[in-house]
Order: structure tokens, then sequence, then C-alpha cells
């Protein structure tokens, strides 16, 4: 067991290390994962499959591909969850939805054919809230299971935080990866729009959709996503580019020390004492490389828009389910169906006009930082499990499409972990990435530990 502990507290890319030489073989990272979710899954409930005897057979397959001296990929023998909306192969993938139950695909999406082919071990599918939307699923917050590990990549969320496995993907159409890492108190990070393809994902809202990911550091996410940025001709939202270099450009040392727009919150969402209290510490601890600012006025419809798009592409796109069994889905799935069957035509299309008006906004503070500097939440996870907490911090990033990750810097009262957001440039996600773990160096170790890093 203190074996397997060890193993479990290193960093991910300290584990593709180790596997890479062959001084930590995936049988054994496999092994002490699976012992650390029979540790602790009947109390989480992160995962909605999950097979040990595949994933030992799968783990011994890469240890003997390595020992044959075969070329391996990035994230040979690393285990990674995956979100159950995100189709494999002869695994199900029931979306969280009655309706679904006992489907199989028969083909990986893109995703899952990317982290194949880098060599990663799939190490199950996670729990999702019904159709990736509000209602909760079965997970519970692994810090207090009395209060809710938020949605919809709740179970992604869960395990990582937990220990059960390094590295994980969600979805966010909200606030569905940002929300339950900040709640959940692990690093999440939404890369820009259309940076990761989602073909072979369940697609509720194709303007607004975002593969994201879970780690235990920005180290760990950066090495994760950076396999997964891509194109697929198959996904209209993606497009030719170079490779990222989110890994390496993470790992460098920012050229100058970052400056940090702070926002307090957003219009009209106040937060909770405890994180306006930590925010004014982090804001007081950066001193002169944070300036206080107020998104411009054309922001204070932005969550009503984000809203209106949303709900008119879902009542598109999950039209097969309303006429499979509108009775059979739960009440917070048909309210949101029924406002977008009721949006006129003139309000949607208005509203996608916003990416462009938004962005032009923010190009000019990004002119001034480095990043945006704001809660995750209005505060740590709410009690009780009939709610995912709000997402008011989180979809006018979403709608913008730019690049954010969330930081598990703060800890409530009772214990519970509290997120900051940062945001970025659309497009900028390795500068973002760098600043991320810049920040979390500084707050976290002696300054004399970090000036060479």
């Amino acid at each position: 067991m203190a074996g397997e502990a060890a193993i479990l507290g290193l960093d991910a890319d300290e584990m593709r290390a180790r596997l890479a030489t062959g001084a930590l073989r995936s049988v054994e990272l496999a092994h002490a994962c699976l012992s650390r979710i029979r540790e602790v899954e009947p109390q989480v409930r992160a995962w909605a499959w999950l097979d040990e005897g595949h994933i030992t057979a799968e783990a011994e397959r890469l240890d003997a591909l390595r020992a044959l001296g075969r070329a391996i990929g990035p994230l040979h023998g690393l285990p990674v969850a995956l979100k159950d909306i995100i189709d494999t192969a002869r695994i199900p993938t029931e979306n969280g939805c009655t309706l679904d139950a006992g489907r199989v695909p028969v083909a990986d999406a893109w995703v899952v054919r990317r982290l194949k082919a880098a060599g990663a071990l799939i190490m199950g599918k996670t729990v999702t809230t019904e159709l990736a939307y509000l209602h909760p699923g079965k997970t519970r917050n692994p810090v207090n299971p009395g209060h809710t590990p938020g949605g919809s990549s709740q179970g992604s969320a869960a395990a990582v935080a937990s220990g059960m496995v390094p590295l994980a993907l969600g979805t966010q159409t909200g606030g569905s990866v940002i929300r339950p890492a900040a709640y959940c108190g692990c690093v999440g990070f939404k890369p820009s729009f259309g940076a990761i393809p989602r073909t072979g994902i369940l697609t509720q809202s194709p303007s607004l959709d975002t593969v994201g990911v879970f780690a235990s550091s920005v180290e760990g996410a950066a090495l994760l996503a950076e396999v997964l940025f891509g194109d697929d001709p198959a996904d209209p939202a993606t497009s030719p580019a170079p490779p990222p270099r989110l890994f390496e450009t993470c790992m460098a040392r920012p050229p100058l020390p970052p400056v940090f727009a702070l926002l307090p919150h957003p219009p009209g969402a106040e937060p909770e004492p405890e994180m306006a209290g930590a925010f004014a510490e982090l804001t007081a601890f950066l001193g002169e490389q944070g300036f206080e600012f107020a998104l411009p006025g054309l922001f204070d419809g932005a969550a009503e828009v984000r809203e209106r798009i949303n709900f008119a592409e879902m009542a598109k796109c999950y039209y097969n389910y309303e006429r499979r069994g509108w009775d059979s889905l739960s009440p917070e799935t048909r309210a949101a169906m029924e406002k977008g069957r009721a949006t006129p035509a003139r309000d949607y299309i208005a509203a996608l006009d916003w990416f462009g008006i938004l962005n032009a906004a923010l190009d000019e503070v990004f002119d001034r930082c480095d990043a945006i500097l704001t809660p995750a939440t209005p505060g740590p996870a709410p009690m009780g499990l009939s709610s995912t907490g709000s997402a008011i911090y989180n979809g006018v990033w979403t709608l913008c499409g730019t690049p954010s990750v969330t930081l598990p810097l703060f800890t409530a009262g009772n214990g519970l972990p509290m997120g900051t957001q940062l945001i970025g440039r659309r497009g900028d996600d390795a500068r973002l990435l760098r600043t991320a773990r810049w920040l979390w160096q500084q707050v976290t170790t002696p300054a004399r530990e970090t000036q060479d890093a």
C-alpha cells in the first residue's frame, strides 16, 4: 500500500517519464489506481463503467510493447478517464440518460483515437449528468459527500481530485469543466473553442461545446491537452494549425512576471463572503502585478445570450430524445428544451453575433495583461445533491470561446476547496497555461524555490 501511495503521489509528467524508461510499469500504475478506486469509489461514486480485468490486460499489453522496443507515444501507459458522453468502441457510453441505457458504440470518438495512438490507458467511463446538462448524476464531492461535485463532468473531476486516476476528459458548454474542478479541488483546463475536435461526443450545443481536461497540476493538464489539440474535417469548429507546444511552453519560465487583470466577479453575481475574502488576499499578494477592471456594459447580457444559444441548439440536437421518450427526461432537461423551442430564429441568429463583439472588447484587456484572474465559482460547493451549482462565473468565457484554467488555491472554512480562474486570449492557450503554472508556484511554494522554474 505504501508503494501504491507513492506511485499515486507522482504528478502525471513524472509518471510519464518513469513509464517511458521502465522505472514504472503501466500495470503497476493501473493496480495502484484500481486499489485507490476500491478504497474511495463506494463514497465518491465517480464511475459509470469500469472493468478491472480489461484495464489490467491493456496495461500488460502496453508494457509488452515498451519491452519490445516499440516506439511509444507521449502518454504511454498513463491512465485516462473519459466522461460518459465520449464514444468508446465496445464500451458502454450511455450519456447519463435512461434512454441510452445499454448503448455501446461501434467506433471511438476522435479524442479516444488520439489517446490510444499516444499510448494512453483508457481506465473507464466517468459519471455525467443527464445528457451533460443539469440533472445530477450519482457522484458525490470527494472532500465532503454531502456537497455537490458540480456538473456535468462531475465524475471526471471527482476521480482526479480523489486520486483514483491522474488524468481525465470532460466537456464544457456552460461551466462543466471549470466548476467541478473548483468544487472538487483539482486543475481544470477548458481550451479555446475549436482547439479539440468533438467528433463522436454527444452534441448539445455546437456553438459552445468544448472538450476539456482534468489533472492534479497545470503540467498534467498541458501534457494531456497537447495530445488532443488537432483538426478534424468532421468538426467544422476546428481548422489546421501547427503543433501547440502546450507542455513545452507551460514548463518554460515567463520572460517577465505576468500581469493580471483582476475581476472580482462577473456582472450581477456577487461572490460569497469567503470567496470574496480569499480573492482579496490573492489580489494583495499580487500587488502591482494586478490591476482591477470591470467588464464593459455589453457583458451584462452575456449570460442570457449564452443561454439562448445553448437552449435553441439543445432543442434541435436533442430532438431525437424528445421523440423517443420525452416523459423519461428530467424536468431540468425538458425545461431547457422547451425554452429552446420557444426561441425565435431572429433572436438565436442575433445571439451568434456576440462571439465577435465580446472578443473584440476583450482584446483591449488582453493588450494590457497576460490573463484575466477571477473566482471560478461564487463560493465552495453548495450543500446537497439536488443541484450542481451555478455556472454564472464560467458561462461568459465559454460564450467567448476563450481558454480558461482553474487552480485549487483556496480552502473554505468547512474544508471544501475553492478555485480561482485564469482566462486567456482566444488561441493563446499555451501562454495561459504558462501563466497559470507561474501563479501556482508563486502561491504554493516559497519564492526562492521558484526563481529558476
